[in-house]
């Protein structure tokens, strides 16, 4: 599953349209400019990070080892 399709079962989750998500925003963010991010499903660290705390959420990025379990 791709961030694209998380990111819009977050909006839903919390009621949001593309609009008042780049509102919360910080930077604010255009609709439009979220809705070709979304298309193109192309984010960054940053970007998933501010559009989890417009939400009132967590973003965890990680990478796991398969041999030991660590978390990087």
């Amino acid at each position: 599953m791709g961030m694209a399709v998380k990111i819009r079962m977050l909006m839903a989750a919390r009621s949001m349209t593309l609009e008042m998500l780049g509102n919360k925003m910080n930077p604010k963010t255009s609709k439009q400019n979220l809705s070709r991010k979304l298309g193109r499903d192309n984010f960054s660290e940053k970007d998933l990070q501010t559009i989890a705390e417009a939400c009132d959420a967590t973003f965890e990025g990680n990478f796991i080892l398969n041999d030991t379990k660590k978390v990087i």
